[in-house]
């Protein structure tokens, strides 16, 4: 089994997915001939978003480091990113269990009715292998761990299933999810301040969304000439103009690059979409057969999601918010740099929870980054132990090691700190994760039965 997840999870996402898919879609009984195209487009979906998403990295990386010195940060922790975080996740005893734990809770809980998500996003399995690791080297058990993992798991399609409704109407994906171990968790900062802001007179009525801006500012508020705007902003922010001729070359090209990663986004995400509408539907046609009355929805990696113009925007706008946030906030040690290119994914469920707006956005996300950074913190100590126990380089430097995914993210820093209570603690969070997976189903069921009830509401 080891051998398996290992092999799988080696492949990464762009490859691994498209295999799942190609079998998923001839179990639906479509054609071989468009199942291997159905593989195809979302392996192309995926390498295009990761393009884009390594281009962003690439922009942003230097200018963030640049604006680092030029802020006089000098913090101790350093974020190693999310691709390192998966490495140590998976190369844990917890996460060579992570895959097929996974997919046990998630058959139980598709056979008891408690979730309506088929989570077929094995490669971000490694969100519970993170937290069920970080448990399995505090307490020194794997049980400890495992178990972890596995109520990781039953919170996140919980969550899932409470936000599709949000996803379907924002991003329009129909009977999609986002069983996203870096996203969903984040909509527990989004829902009590949208309805703080929604008593908030000026905040209340001020209309900031996309199309909104575009319609007020015409050109000036197209998603690529935003883009560029945000590029010569933390262009001149990181490398200044000290040297006119390489700081307008650094800083124009990365004005460019934004322009480009703010038009190429949408356009890898329509690459999936056109591969994932003709799946989700065939699932619905086979469950609609073979259990009347039940819907599924088909769980996916958020990546989905962040070509919108606002999740892309607001995102841009927190790369120097972020690292200001690293010099002010009272507790902070970590050094926000490789996770910056990652903070799409972190907004993703937010900006459709405060409806694209972008000033309610940004201001959720400020706090949300900031709550981020003091977690990592915290996590720092574990995540560097976790790293070092599975030979991870630079955790054998005396600079303690994190990440802002998933060293920094709520729901892992509250599992992990249930988990050091060891049993007690894993205990509280079995009884929290069951009971708020069937609240979820209940509210789930008694608004689709109010739909049905009532066409109108619709």
């Amino acid at each position: 089994m080891e051998a398996i997840t290992s092999y799988i999870t080696d492949l990464g996402a762009a490859v691994a997915l498209p295999f799942i898919i190609f079998i998923f879609a001839l179990l639906l009984g479509q054609k071989a001939g468009d199942a291997v195209r159905a593989g195809l487009l979302i392996g192309i979906g995926f390498v295009g978003i990761n393009l884009v998403i390594g281009l962003l990295g690439e922009s942003v990386g230097p200018a963030a480091t640049a604006m680092a010195e030029n802020f006089g940060i000098d913090l101790t922790i350093v974020d190693v990113g999310w691709p390192a975080s998966a490495a140590i996740a998976f190369g844990t005893q917890v996460g060579a269990l992570a895959i097929p734990v996974g997919l046990a809770v998630n058959v139980v809980m598709l056979a008891l009715g408690l979730t309506r998500t088929l989570d077929i996003d094995l490669w971000n399995y490694w969100h519970i292998a993170f937290s069920g690791a970080l448990v399995a080297v505090v307490t020194g058990s794997l049980p400890l761990g495992v178990a972890a993992a596995a109520l990781h798991m039953v919170i996140l399609l919980a969550m899932a299933d409470w936000s599709q409704p949000l996803i379907e109407d924002y991003y329009g994906f129909d009977n999609i999810s986002l069983p996203h171990g870096t996203s969903a968790p984040y909509a527990l900062f989004a829902i009590p301040l949208n309805a703080a802001f929604e008593r908030i007179p000026g905040l209340r009525d001020w209309k900031a969304d996309p199309d909104t801006i575009q319609e007020r500012f015409g050109v000036l508020g197209e998603s690529t000439v935003l883009g560029a705007v945000l590029g010569l902003i933390i262009g001149l922010l990181g490398y200044g103009f000290d040297d006119p001729r390489a700081d307008s070359i650094a800083i124009l090209g990365l004005a460019v690059n934004l322009a480009a990663a703010m038009y190429l986004l949408p356009k890898m995400v329509a690459v999936l979409m056109e591969a994932l509408i003709p799946i989700s539907e065939g699932a619905q046609e086979v469950v609609r057969r073979r259990f009347p009355g039940r819907n599924v929805y088909i769980g996916l990696d958020s990546a989905i999601a962040i070509g919108s113009p606002a999740v892309i925007a607001v995102s841009l706008l927190l790369v120097p918010i972020t690292l200001l946030l690293a010099v002010i906030v009272p507790g902070n040690r970590v050094l926000p740099l490789v996770d910056l290119a990652t903070i799409p994914f972190i907004v993703c469920i937010m900006v459709p929870i405060f409806k694209g707006n972008l000033i309610r956005s940004l201001i959720g996300g400020t706090i949300a980054m900031a709550a981020t950074l003091l977690i990592a913190t915290a996590m720092a100590p574990m995540v560097t132990d976790v790293a070092a126990s599975v030979g991870f380089e630079a955790a054998t430097d005396a600079a303690q090691i994190s990440s802002l995914v998933d060293g920094g993210n709520p729901l892992s820093g509250l599992i992990v700190w249930l988990g050091r209570m060891e049993w007690v603690g894993i205990g509280i969070l079995a009884v929290v994760s069951i009971a708020f997976a069937y609240l979820i189903k209940a509210r789930v069921t008694s608004k689709r039965e109010f739909a049905e009830a009532t066409p109108e509401a619709n």
